[in-house]
């Protein structure tokens, strides 16, 4: 493939990607999804501020910032294997580091399964979504019914993508490994985007064995 042209389409990834769409909706209506709960400028703190109806469309957006270029990208731009790699990863960098925001954005959970959804016609969103679901289950069981924190959920997040990853070599026979390359890197940047949370959870257990 020519320079030039995948240069363009990488950087149109990263634009979509960083369009503050939940960020915006929540002050379309009256609310600074910034000072709400964590921070994070997403449809999660969109929907605790603004209802369900902006959250949804909040989530819908999100998704379709990752699903639109990279479809765009495979179908008309004729780009496929490793050459998917860093376009997907534009895509949830600029949300991560959307500079509408000057560099501060969000925490990338809907974008990625929109990318997820454009490179694998939704096989591997269905199955990261089945994957969070056992988890959420599980770690509700070991909570025997308390309502979870930040730290568990962000934690699920990365693990469910560190997964999704050896699912999607499995099910290839290691014949889709640009996809698992995907896989790393986009289990690196939601640790990244989630690091607060995996921190206070090492410093959790750290602090539990310390005490035991």
């Amino acid at each position: 493939m020519m320079v030039l042209p995948y240069v363009c389409w990488t950087m149109l990834c990263f634009l979509c990607g960083s369009f503050m769409f939940s960020y915006w909706l929540g002050l379309l209506a009256g609310h600074n999804v910034k000072r709400v709960g964590d921070g994070n400028p997403g449809a999660a703190n969109l929907w605790k501020s603004a209802g369900a109806v902006f959250g949804i469309w909040g989530i819908v957006l999100d998704f379709f910032k990752g699903f639109f270029p990279i479809w765009l990208l495979i179908h008309a731009g004729g780009v496929d294997g490793y050459y998917l790699v860093l376009p997907s990863a534009a895509a949830v960098l600029g949300h991560m580091f959307s500079p509408f925001l000057r560099g501060k954005g969000g925490k990338a959970v809907a974008v990625t399964f929109g990318v997820w959804s454009a490179l694998t016609g939704f096989a591997a969103a269905l199955a990261y979504a089945v994957i969070l679901a056992v988890l959420l289950l599980g770690g509700k069981l070991l909570r025997r019914g308390k309502p979870s924190s930040s730290v568990s959920d962000g934690s699920q997040i990365v693990l469910g993508m560190l997964l999704l990853t050896a699912w999607i070599l499995l099910r290839s026979g290691f014949a889709e490994l640009h996809l698992a390359v995907f896989g790393m890197v986009n289990t690196l940047l939601l640790a990244y985007a989630h690091r607060l949370e995996l921190k206070s959870l090492l410093t959790m257990r750290t602090g539990t064995k310390r005490g035991g």
